[in-house]
């Protein structure tokens, strides 16, 4: 038996552009070319996740999420399923995930699963793939299963993260906004939004598309922190996922000295990026309205995924 562990960031996406059709709107079919534009922030509370693996008669995949066994983790066991194909054999393995964000509500947690399990599977398989080889699995992985489209390659490096051109890693063109490990994310959130609704539904994708390409062309003019918000709480608006009761969070957010406000893609929730020392006044605010259970705090994590001990 043996074991491996990994830590991925969590993901907030704070604006993005589908990119799963050709110019001409036929469906591109190679998915390591699927993607998304978009920019957001990776965050220290993430997801750790202990990989063990036995030999077996036959191969089976088993998947906890905080402790409790799940049958859905459908990425997570995606990219077993490649890997174990790279490896040859039969094997058990066993794939613990202790994820700190909310899950579904647009902060990145099933690209980090899958990610982290493709770096201590690989570790624990001895199969010596490169970062972007086991990135292209894991993004593939999650184009399969619908449930994300660019988060991949951002999770990789960390800060405050723009994706240029849209692909796996190794294939997208991915940009940062110079950010220290001082800054932090307040996130409020009321709710998940089911990505798989977002990427199926006609009029929501061109709502996307068309305003995910004017955020990007707006903040690269200006690539500064304070207009990325802007830039990016603009795109939540004109795409329709604002809600009222996010507004009043942006309200309170500004009224807290955060330096900007922006929704997460896809969520009902709103991050405030604010300095460390501000943070406990976001905080605050945030209490008037929301329970404290719905309330995360964490630094910028300026790492990436990588692997532990």
């Amino acid at each position: 038996m043996k074991s491996a562990k990994a830590f991925s960031p969590s993901g907030i996406s704070s604006f993005f552009e589908i990119c799963d059709t050709t110019p001409e709107g036929k469906p591109i079919l190679d998915q390591e070319r699927v993607g998304a534009r978009g920019g957001g922030f990776g965050i220290q509370k993430g997801t750790t996740t202990e990989v063990t693996v036995s030999e077996s008669e036959i191969s089976e995949t088993h998947v906890s999420i905080n402790g409790e066994e799940t049958l859905q983790a459908e990425t997570t066991k995606t990219v077993v399923q490649t890997l174990l194909e790279k490896a040859g054999g039969t094997h058990k393995v066993l794939v613990k995930h202790i994820v700190q964000a909310p899950i579904g509500a647009g902060f990145g947690t099933s690209a980090a699963g899958a990610l982290n399990t493709a770096l201590a599977l690989s570790r624990v398989l001895d199969l010596n793939l490169t970062y972007n080889q086991l990135g292209k699995i894991a993004h593939v992985a999650e184009v399969k299963c619908k449930t994300g489209l660019g988060t991949v390659g951002p999770l990789m490096l960390g800060g405050c993260i723009l994706t240029t051109e849209p692909g796996a890693p190794g294939i997208a063109r991915i940009d940062r906004i110079p950010i220290s490990s001082d800054y932090a994310v307040v996130a409020g959130v009321y709710g998940p939004t089911p990505t798989k609704e977002v990427l199926s539904s006609l009029g929501k994708r061109r709502q996307v598309n068309k305003w995910g390409r004017k955020t990007l062309e707006a903040i690269l003019s200006d690539p500064s922190l304070e207009n990325f918000m802007i830039c990016c709480l603009d795109f939540a608006e004109k795409t329709g996922f604002m809600t009222e009761r996010l507004r009043r969070l942006v309200r309170l957010a500004e009224k807290a000295g955060a330096i900007g406000t922006a929704q997460n893609m896809v969520g009902e929730a709103i991050h405030a990026l604010t300095t460390s020392e501000n943070a406990e006044n976001v905080i605050q605010a945030f209490k008037q309205v929301l329970p404290e259970e719905k309330i995360l705090m964490a630094k910028i994590d300026l790492q990436g995924v990588r692997l532990m001990g």
